[in-house]
Order: structure tokens, then C-alpha cells, then sequence
């Protein structure tokens, strides 16, 4: 971790005092340190390696019903007091926001709120380049595999220290290392490409790098030969790779903001059946060393674990300060980083809960369909929930693969997919949004 002359959380204690000096009426602030280190490979041999470090600061002040946010990157004193002059001058001149404003200090988070969650210790670039270069070497020794595009590793570290005028302080750390590739193979003039890709806490907690590099390959060559599917209505299975961009469009729906400004589909349901019966939609912010874990919301309130859908129900919408005070409601824990930025919503480590049968079991239980294991820009319409996307996967019959397929559009409603969403049992935790495979009969496929 980068030292610092003067501690950061005194940093900004400083500059929250400035801020008051010229006039603010509250003010928050946020200080962060990134490092890391990533390496890429082509061809057998390193490629690039790069190391990056970096500070930042950034600053929000309130005037009123007025407020601005600066950032910057010079943390000495003469630095920090243009910071807080410029940001104070500006909150005086912007329009007023009558739903800005920082929390009551009543109702922010209290205890050891610092969160420390250090995965693997920094990996030296030799080990990353020689994990890469084990993951190319794999996927190249995948029969008809024609080159890798992109191999690379990395570790990196990200701190901040976070203040604001209401005596909201807190501090958080932490870890990752990410490896992946996208393989390359071709036949018949066809050219196709996949991937695989990791980002985790620690080394262990995912593949080999050669296992990496084989199931990009293996992935690559099953799409060789694809065709293009006549347009009819069939059950689509979205892998787990991909399923949880429904949890996405479900997220956007259920945005307190959104709700506020009456462009969501899902603005008249709360406390009504979304989904179906068994259904249960979970955000637990305190998993052990998850990706998204915290303890408190991006404007120092408490978090806890929370069933946004609780057997197929809708029981909240994602609430920060703001779109609470416009919808008359209390915020819930669900801001995202503020701090020196206006805070907007998000979830921590959110999954969809398993089903009990496998994909297998539900691919034969329809018999026929397609597998969507890629998809390209979706197109939602917010107010109605008119779903279309472009995908890619693998026509199967019989409840078995038959065929790779490409240029498909599937089209629905977002309304009704999530009412006759079943999940399957594969769940993984492995970011901060996460479901199992995900079967939906009767949707509409565009082909040829």
C-alpha cells in the first residue's frame, strides 16, 4: 500500500474542514490508492507488462439545496484547499437539487465498519506471465485451434478512506488477480472465437491455468459449423456465463431512481407476485470475502442481507438518499459509492437461489430449444419491458447438443419471462451477481 506523509482519514478530515471554512453546509470525501501489476502473452512469449499506481481524490460539498463534486489527484495541502475552494464556489452557482443531501448521522452504520478483504498477496509479474503463458499453451494444444487473441493475468489492490461532515468515517481494502484468454479457430473459411476468464480473491478459488486455456479452446471449437436458425417460438436456456444479465434488467427495474422518475415496468408492483412461486432473489453484502462485499451503503447506512424477491415477490426497491426522499420512503441501504460523487444505486453480492434440477434435467424436460451461451447488446424498453437481444449457443433436440447457431434474436417481455423463469441447480458464486442457468419456454427466435 502506497504511504502517505499525513494519515488519509486526517487528510480528510482537513479537507471537510476547509470545505466548511468556505462556506458549506456538508460536504463528503473519499480517498483512493490503486496498484497493480498485469502482464499479457502472445505467441509464447511476454507481450506487455505493466504497472500501475495511482491516487485520487474526490470531493462533494453541498450549499443549501445546492451541491457540486470535484476530484483530482494532488493530495498536498495547497492541493486539497483549491479542491475544497473550487468545490464550494461551484455548489454556490449550480441549480438547486431539492433531494440532495447527506444522511442524519442517526441512521448511519455504526461499529468497526473498516473491512479489510486482502486476497493473495501481491503476485510477482514472473508468476503471472508464467500462469498466462500455461493458459495459451493450453488452449493451443486444443486440436484446430488456430491462435489466441488474448492471454493476459493481473493483480491489483484498491483502497479508499471515505469521510463526510456528518461523522461518517470508514475505510476499506482489498484484492484480486484475474486470468483469461480468447481463443481463435477456424474452418471452411469460418472463423469463430471464445473465451474463458477468472477474477477472484485467491488463486485457489478458481481453475488451473492450463483448465482456463482448455475450456477456451474446447469452447471455441464446439461453435465451428454454426448455422442460422428459421424464425419460431422454442424454450431458451441462457447458461450460467450469461444469465445473470436478466438479474441486470431486473436490477434496473427495481432502481429506486427509475421508480422515482416512472420509467420501470415493475413501478406499480411492489408487494405483487413478479416471478414464481419458489423464486427468492438475494443481496448478502457480508459473504465471506465475496467481490462486492461492504459494510455499510455508498452513503455510510447500514446494509444487511435482503430478499428483493422473496417466493416470486417483490419486497423493495433499491434505494439511496435521493429517490427515497422523492418517493417519500426511507433509504435502505443500497446507494452506491458516494463520497465525493452524488451516490446512485447498486446492489453488493447478489444472486438468483438455485433450482433443483440440472441444466440437463430442464434441457429434457422441453426437448428441444437453444442454449444461449453469448449475447450481444440487449435492447430493453424500460416503461413496457420489451426485451430483444442478439445471441449466440446451440440448437439442442431430444434434450441433446445438435448444433452450434449464430446471428439468433430472441424477443419477449420482461414481465412475462420473469413469471416462467425457472433456474436450474448450477449456481456458482463468482462476482458480485451471480445465477444458475436459466430456463424460459415459448420465447420468440429470430433467424434466417
Amino acid at each position: 500500500m502506497a504511504d502517505f506523509t499525513t494519515p488519509p482519514a486526517d487528510l480528510l478530515a482537513g479537507l471537510l474542514d476547509h470545505c466548511r471554512k468556505e462556506g458549506a453546509d456538508a460536504a463528503d470525501a473519499r480517498i483512493g490508492v490503486t496498484e497493480g501489476v498485469s502482464v499479457s502473452v502472445r505467441d509464447g512469449a511476454l507481450e506487455s507488462i505493466e504497472r500501475e499506481e495511482g491516487r485520487s481524490v474526490a470531493l462533494r460539498c453541498l450549499y443549501g439545496k445546492r451541491q457540486a463534486h470535484v476530484s483530482g489527484a494532488d493530495l498536498s495541502p495547497e492541493g486539497l484547499k483549491a479542491l475544497a475552494e473550487r468545490c464550494v464556489a461551484m455548489a454556490k452557482a449550480v441549480p438547486e437539487d431539492k433531494y440532495c443531501g447527506l444522511p442524519d448521522a442517526s441512521i448511519l452504520a455504526t461499529g468497526d465498519l473498516d473491512m479489510d478483504l486482502t486476497g493473495e498477496p501481491e503476485i510477482p509479474a514472473e508468476t503471472l506471465e508464467a500462469e498466462a503463458l500455461a493458459a495459451e499453451a493450453a488452449a493451443l494444444g486444443i486440436s484446430g485451434i488456430k491462435t489466441v487473441a488474448g492471454c493476459g493475468a493481473s493483480w491489483n489492490r484498491s483502497t479508499r478512506w471515505v469521510a463526510a461532515s456528518n461523522g461518517f468515517s470508514a475505510f476499506k481494502t482489498g484484492t484480486s488477480t484475474s486470468l483469461g484468454l480468447a481463443a481463435v479457430a477456424e474452418r471452411d473459411g469460418q472463423m469463430e472465437r471464445d473465451y474463458d476468464s477468472w477474477s477472484v480473491r485467491f488463486t485457489k478459488d478458481r481453475p488451473t491455468a492450463a483448465e482456463i486455456g482448455i475450456t477456451a479452446g474446447e469452447r471455441t471449437i464446439s461453435r465451428l459449423g454454426s448455422r442460422k436458425l428459421k424464425t419460431q417460438k422454442a424454450a431458451v436456456l441462457y447458461d450460467r456465463r450469461v444469465s445473470a444479465g436478466l438479474l441486470g434488467a431486473f436490477l434496473s427495474a427495481i432502481s429506486g431512481p427509475s421508480v422515482a422518475r416512472g420509467v420501470s415496468f415493475l413501478k406499480d408492483r411492489m408487494g405483487e407476485q413478479v416471478f414464481a412461486d419458489g423464486i427468492h432473489i438475494i443481496d448478502d453484502p457480508f459473504r465471506p470475502m465475496g467481490m462486492g462485499s461492504r459494510s455499510h451503503d455508498g452513503e455510510g447506512l447500514p446494509v444487511r442481507e435482503t430478499h428483493l424477491i422473496d417466493n416470486g415477490r417483490l419486497t423493495t426497491w433499491l434505494l439511496n438518499g435521493p429517490s427515497a426522499r422523492q418517493l417519500g420512503l426511507e433509504p435502505n441501504g443500497f446507494s452506491a459509492l458516494g463520497f465525493g460523487d452524488p451516490p446512485g444505486v447498486t446492489t453488493s453480492n447478489l444472486y438468483l437461489k438455485a433450482g433443483d434440477k440440472t441444466p440437463g434435467e430442464l434441457v429434457k424436460a422441453v426437448g428441444k430449444g437453444l442454449l444461449v451461451t453469448d449475447m450481444f447488446g440487449p435492447s430493453i424498453n424500460p416503461n413496457t419491458g420489451d426485451y430483444s437481444v442478439g445471441v449466440s449457443g446451440f440448437w439442442f433436440e431430444d434434450g441433446e447438443i445438435a448444433y452450434p447457431v449464430s446471428e439468433v434474436t430472441i424477443a419477449g417481455d420482461l414481465p412475462s419471462m420473469f413469471a416462467r423463469l425457472i433456474p436450474a441447480s448450477d449456481l456458482e458464486f463468482r462476482g458480485t451477481r451471480d445465477a444458475p442457468s436459466i430456463m424460459i419456454e415459448d420465447m420468440s427466435l429470430a433467424g434466417s
